[in-house]
This record gives C-alpha cells, structure tokens and sequence, in this order.
C-alpha cells in the first residue's frame, strides 16, 4: 500500500491508539511511558478528563464563527494568559510557527513606523523557531534551511547566551528586535546563565529594541514557573506560545506588552481559525488543570529529583558530557551521537528523543508520578550506560 502522507518525517514503526496520563497504548496493546509529551505538549497528560470534557461540550455548541465577530471563550483565555504573565493583550492563530510569525510582524511593523529602513532582529545559534520561511531563516539549523534559499532577510545571528554579541550590534541602525528562547529545546536543551535574560532586557531598553521571547516548549509550567522567563524577573515585550497551550489542540498566541501592544491594528494581520471556540475552550480547561494540580510546583520538584537522580546514577560514566536542565525539561548529553538511542527506548516500552545530535531529551508529561519518573530515571540511565560501553554488560540498579 502506498503512503499517502508526505514523507517529511523518519516515523518510528509504532501507532498509538490510547493514552491515558503518562501512559500509550500502540494498535497491538503493547504500553509504553511517554517522557516527551508529543514533544512538550501534553503536559497535563493524555486523555485528560477535564480537557476532553470541555472540547466535547463545545465541540456540541459551537466551533467556529471567525474572528469577525466577539469569541468569548477567546476573550476569557486572553485575560487569563495576561494575568499569569504580565502581559496586556493576545493574538491568537493555530500554531507555534504562526506565533513566532505574529512576532517578527510586529517587530517589522515596530521599526517600520519608526522610519527604520529594513527591520531587522538578532536571533540565535542553535535555535529553531519554525519552518515557514520567516521562522526557519530565524532558526539556527542549516538541515532545516537546506534547499530553501532564498531566505528572508532581515535576520541576524549571534552565539546564544553571549549577550555581549548583542551589545555589539547596537551600532547597526536596523535592528528593532531580539529573539530567543529561555531555554533552547530542539538546539539541545541549552540554558543560559541567571543573568541573560536580563542583560538583554537591559540592552533592548538602552537601543529601543523589542525583546521578544519563544516560549513555545518552555512555557506552560514545563520549567517550574508558568513561563521560563519568570525565572529571571524580567518583563519581555513579546511572548509566543503554542504546544502544551492546547495539550495537543491545536492553538498558538502572540502576547505583547509596553511598546508592542498597540504595534498591530484592524487588517495588520488575522487568521481564519485561530482562537475559535473550541481551541480556547480547551487552552482554558488545560490552565485550570494547572491550577488545580499546582503543576508549576510539581514540575520543579520533579525536575529536581531527575537531576539529581542522573548525576548519581551517571556519576563516572565516560561519555556523558552534561545533564542539565529546568524543572521538567531535561538534557543528557553524550560525547557521540546517539539517535539509536530512540528505537531502543521504544522496544522497551520508554518514549524519549534526541536532538542536536547527541543529547537525550526528555519533556515527560507533568503529572507523572514518582513512581514513573523512576522508571524514566532507570531505563534511560541503563539505556546509556549499555550504549556507552556495551563490553561491560552492566545494568545500574
């Protein structure tokens, strides 16, 4: 039988057809223990009662109107968002790619009609903000730009984390706009020093720039606050969200604050569904189960006990290179590429990824309990060791 589904992803050979919590169930009834969350998405886990049961009643009132007319489930989640993040208003469209979209039109628009002559943002090494055009010239991987030239103009890049980099194009008058990630996912699980972030907040001050931040992965409880940037006190202008918003439902949101909020106006930019009813209904169940189980708290115990956990574990093994991480995104990296890593996690039953090459990362659901995130702790740390050094046979305990 032919795929009818364009080949533009290295699918793993498992379908799953159940979840529940932390757990999957593939079509022959085999159960595995999901540490990735379709990648920091189900970050309340799957089949969540009060999530389903809000998608399933609005699904029976109402799904779309379009966002020609008042949408009050959208209206009630911006305000929500606003008061967890200091924020003052949203955008909303279906997807990170199209958040992060919704951000470098208004840092266009900003230096625009500040006469500057080609807007133009500084972004990062190793980061990865989508794959429209705009958002994969703003992405730091050249394997998800191959074959795509040209691409956009008005980007520059500098070495995450150096904010010094930053400072040093403060004579190049186009630039309107910094854009990074807290936290770095797909480039590796990269976290930067505590005083980063408020460095650069400084130096957008000083030179009049936006500074924009990719929350896609690293928001929503994952790193122990409600979004990463809390952790260094600072107030951005513009955050884009998406993944565990919706906890698989497809939603984005574009958040601006101080000199960003009032940038867009009527017809500077729209989306047909984003924010409809039944997306926003279900962004509003899945922060109120946030709340309730106080996930923003669990994650960062958790993340705690993992590391902890890893560097007891892992201690003296040669060729791990680092762990690290924030609250429940965690980073394991290896001396080596380790991609097979992957496939013999699932033949035993564990979900993880690997990116940038050699680091395992693991984004686990944050109601796991303690009892899984043992399990995870074990069989990632007996995976590396036989990996690492397969002659000696050892297992870890």
């Amino acid at each position: 039988m032919t795929n009818a589904v364009m080949p533009t992803y290295a699918r793993l050979p498992v379908t799953f057809v159940k979840g529940e919590g932390a757990l999957l169930w593939d079509t022959a009834g085999k159960q595995y223990l999901d540490a990735l969350s379709g990648i920091s998405v189900c970050n309340v886990g799957h089949a969540r009662r009060e999530v389903a049961d809000a998608i399933c009643a609005q699904a029976h009132e109402l799904l779309h109107t379009s966002n020609l007319y008042q949408i009050e489930h959208q209206q009630a989640l911006a305000e929500k968002l606003c008061a967890l993040s200091g924020f003052e208003n949203v955008f909303f469209g279906n997807s990170g790619a199209e958040a992060n979209e919704a951000a470098i039109k208004i840092a266009r628009l900003y230096g625009h009609n500040k006469g500057v002559a080609i807007p133009t943002i500084i972004v990062m090494s190793n980061a990865f903000h989508g794959r429209t055009m705009a958002t994969v010239t703003a992405t730091g991987n050249p394997k998800a730009q191959l074959g795509f030239a040209p691409l956009v103009e008005g980007f520059v890049r500098v070495e995450y984390g150096d904010a010094d980099a930053v400072a040093g194009l403060a004579s190049n008058p186009n630039i309107v706009a910094v854009l990074v990630e807290p936290v770095q996912g797909e480039g590796g699980i990269r976290i930067p020093a505590d005083d980063y972030l408020p460095r650069l907040r400084a130096i957008c001050d000083q030179h009049d720039w936006l500074l924009m931040v990719d929350e896609i992965q690293a928001g929503m409880a994952r790193t122990g606050t409600w979004f990463a940037f809390q952790h260094s006190h600072i107030q951005p202008d513009v955050m884009t969200l998406a993944k565990a918003l919706g906890n698989g439902v497809p939603i984005g949101a574009c958040l601006a604050a101080g000199k960003a909020v009032n940038v867009f106006g009527p017809g500077n930019h729209g989306s047909t569904f984003g924010g409809n009813p039944l997306a926003c209904r279900a962004a509003r169940a899945v922060i109120e189960v946030m709340e309730h189980d106080n996930l923003t708290a669990r994650a960062a115990e958790l993340g705690e006990y993992f590391l902890s956990q890893f560097r007891e574990k892992l201690a003296g093994v040669a060729g791990v290179r680092d762990i690290r991480g924030k609250g429940l995104m965690i980073g394991v990296e290896l001396e080596r590429e380790c991609g097979e890593l992957v496939k013999q996690a699932l033949e035993r039953g564990l979900l993880i990824n690997v990116t940038a090459g050699n680091v395992i990362r693991l984004l686990p659901p944050l109601i796991i309990t303690n009892e899984q995130a043992d399990q995870i702790i074990t069989m990632v740390s007996e995976l590396v060791q036989a990996f690492l050094h397969p002659a000696a046979g050892e297992r870890l305990s």
